[in-house]
């Protein structure tokens, strides 16, 4: 088997996120507080964490903070089951790269997350599926052959975030809130599973 059939997973511990405690991830991963405003307290575990993102002012924020705290490859298949939820807001032209994904969720090997980060830089335009495919590209090891070191840690929770985030935008504003609370619905699983 050649370096880039491999399978992505084979190092993946089957815990679903990154830290437990969100305080840690804020201090892992610096942009995150950038990004969401409200601070983790020092008795909250993360699926309290998101509950209170949740329920406050920004509740994207919960969804901001569900792209940082999974681990890259589970966030990614969050991030497509997000996308599948809102199908109908999806262009024709975004479906197969979908499919892609689908894919290498099912059967992770390099060579096709090599395939799918190239495909999303070339992409004409960037959409919520090929923000997804760029997260997919730098969420296991080095996003291309020549590459010689792994992507930033932030890179592919940034992009899952702004896929989610972007195909929410596109629904109608009166059903917007039942997808996110349906989005958070998912992101909770993630949190149950740690």
């Amino acid at each position: 088997m050649s370096p880039s059939d491999q399978d992505d997973t084979t190092e993946r511990p089957r815990r679903t996120l990154r830290e437990e405690d969100p305080r840690a991830l804020f201090v892992q991963l610096q942009s995150l507080a950038d990004l969401v405003k409200l601070s983790p307290r020092e008795d909250e575990d993360g699926l309290r964490f998101l509950a209170r993102l949740r329920a406050s002012t920004t509740p994207e924020e919960a969804v901001t903070y569900t792209a940082f705290a999974a681990l890259p490859t589970n966030a990614a298949g969050w991030g497509y089951e997000c996308l599948r939820l809102m199908a109908d807001h999806l262009h024709p032209q975004e479906r197969p790269m979908m499919q892609k994904i689908a894919a290498w969720l099912a059967n992770p090997t390099t060579r096709l997350r090599h395939d799918i980060m190239k495909e999303a830089l070339w992409a004409p335009a960037r959409g919520p599926s090929v923000l997804l495919g760029l997260a997919v590209g730098w969420s296991t090891g080095k996003p291309a052959p020549n590459d010689p070191e792994p992507a930033p840690a932030h890179k592919a929770p940034v992009a899952i975030n702004s896929a989610v985030l972007s195909c929410l935008a596109r629904v109608p504003l009166s059903q917007r809130s039942v997808y996110l609370a349906r989005i958070l619905d998912m992101a909770e699983s993630l949190f149950r599973a740690y």
